[in-house]
């Protein structure tokens, strides 16, 4: 169990600081290529909304139906999936839409350059690092909780979500980069903001086990799963289509449940 433990926060950890990648593509390469992104972001959305349907909230169903019975189980696995959707909903209301990285406008350093004084840019930069790192706490109880019930699992999750991460850096890095035209404070303020991912797994985690008790592993499956499929459906494929092209990001998906589908038949 106690390697459980280390493999799962490991695995939540890399995820996390997935958003130094994209702090690390704005101040090497300074551009990115949108159908890549697209491609990438529809792949993350597709693993996710796979894995959610056909492991997660079955195996939550298993679970819950194996302690309550087969129709108070099902009824608990869909609660608990449609209060994840609810919960990741509610973090998205409370934080203002124009700090938020579900709804960030232009990602584009041509579009953020010289268009804004310095102090509003640093301001979008630091909002959007901690609008982020509250979106990122659920995240990190998702990977987390997923890794000690299935390594490999978890592993696939870590993937999808670090993918999905590269696109906030980059929503961090810009602005506080032109900013202050520091690299090492664009890339901290990114960096730190992944570190949410971690830490909110393993409060989350502990504190939801004591709450939930023998309950507690259904539940949190069941509404990871929602969590994740709101992410993909109000954060992936929105974000895909307005930076990248509408083919590319549905290749990705197509490509992203395949290749789930196909690893999961394989283990």
């Amino acid at each position: 169990m106690e390697g459980n433990y280390v493999l799962a926060f490991s695995l939540t950890l890399i995820a996390g600081l997935s958003t130094a990648i994209g702090s690390g593509i704005v101040l090497l390469y300074k551009r990115f290529s949108p159908k890549f992104l697209a491609a990438s972001l529809g792949f993350s959305a597709g693993v996710m909304i796979y894995i959610s349907l056909v492991e997660l909230y079955v195996d939550a169903q298993k679970d819950l139906g194996g302690l309550y019975g087969e129709k108070m189980g099902n009824l608990y696995t869909l609660l608990a999936f449609f209060g994840g959707i609810g919960l990741i909903a509610v973090i998205d209301w409370l934080v203002p839409s124009g700090e938020n990285p579900h709804e960030v406008g232009d990602l584009s350093i041509k579009k953020l350059n010289g268009t804004n004084s310095d102090k509003g840019l640093m301001r979008l930069g630091i909002m959007s690092a901690f609008a982020i790192a509250i979106h990122n706490f659920p995240e990190g109880i998702a990977t987390f909780v997923s890794a000690m019930n299935d390594p490999g699992l978890g592993a696939s999750i870590a993937v999808a979500i670090g993918i999905h991460n590269i696109p906030e850096g980059i929503a961090v890095a810009i602005p506080i980069y032109y900013a202050t035209r520091s690299r090492s404070k664009a890339f901290w303020h990114s960096l730190l903001s992944g570190l949410a991912e971690p830490v909110g797994a393993v409060v989350g985690y502990f504190m939801l086990s004591y709450l939930f008790h023998d309950s507690f592993l259904g539940i949190i499956l069941a509404g990871v799963a929602g969590i994740m499929v709101y992410i993909s459906l109000d954060e992936l494929l929105p974000t895909a289509e307005k930076y990248g092209e509408h083919h590319p990001a549905i290749i990705g998906v197509v490509a992203g449940m395949a290749v789930m589908g196909f690893s999961l038949l394989i283990l």
